[in-house]
C-alpha cells in the first residue's frame, strides 16, 4: 500500500463553515490563527476519515478574545439590579506577543469585604490588649 493512503485524513472546520480551513494527513501540527476570527464563542470541529472511510468527529468550543479586554466592577453577569448603579469600566489592549502594553492594563478594584473584616478584627484585638496593658500598668 502507498504510505499516503494508509493514513487518516483530517478536515478542520471553524464554526458551521462548509469548507474546511485545512485538509491534512495525520499526524499533523497545526497553528490556528485566531486573529482572523471575531471575538466571541467559536467551535473547532475536527473530522477524521480513516482509509476505510469511517469518520470520527470532535468538537471543541472555545472563545476568542483578541480585542481589548473589558473589565466592569459594580455588576456581575446575569445580575438582577435596580436603582442607580455605580460602575467602574476599564478597557485595555494586550499589545501583541512581542510587546505588552502596560498602560491601562491594571484595573483598580474596591477592597473586598473580607479584608475589611480582618482589619476590624485586628483593630479590636489590638485595642483589647492596649486596654489590658494600660489597666495592668496602673
Amino acid at each position: 500500500m502507498n504510505k499516503m493512503t494508509d493514513k487518516s485524513t483530517i478536515f478542520i472546520f471553524i464554526d458551521d463553515e462548509i469548507k474546511p480551513i485545512a485538509e491534512v494527513q495525520a499526524p499533523v501540527s497545526f497553528e490556528l490563527d485566531t486573529r482572523k476570527l471575531t471575538d466571541g464563542p467559536h467551535v473547532l470541529k475536527i473530522v477524521s476519515k480513516d482509509p476505510a472511510g469511517k469518520e470520527g468527529i470532535r468538537k471543541i468550543p472555545f472563545e476568542v478574545r483578541n480585542g481589548p479586554a473589558i473589565v466592569i466592577e459594580g455588576m456581575k453577569e446575569h445580575a438582577v439590579v435596580d436603582g442607580v448603579l455605580p460602575l467602574m469600566i476599564n478597557a485595555y489592549g494586550k499589545g501583541d506577543q512581542k510587546s505588552f502594553l502596560i498602560s491601562g492594563s491594571e484595573t483598580p478594584q474596591s477592597i473586598p469585604w473580607w479584608v475589611w473584616l480582618i482589619i476590624i478584627g485586628f483593630a479590636g484585638w489590638a485595642l483589647y490588649y492596649m486596654v489590658r496593658y494600660i489597666s495592668i500598668a496602673q
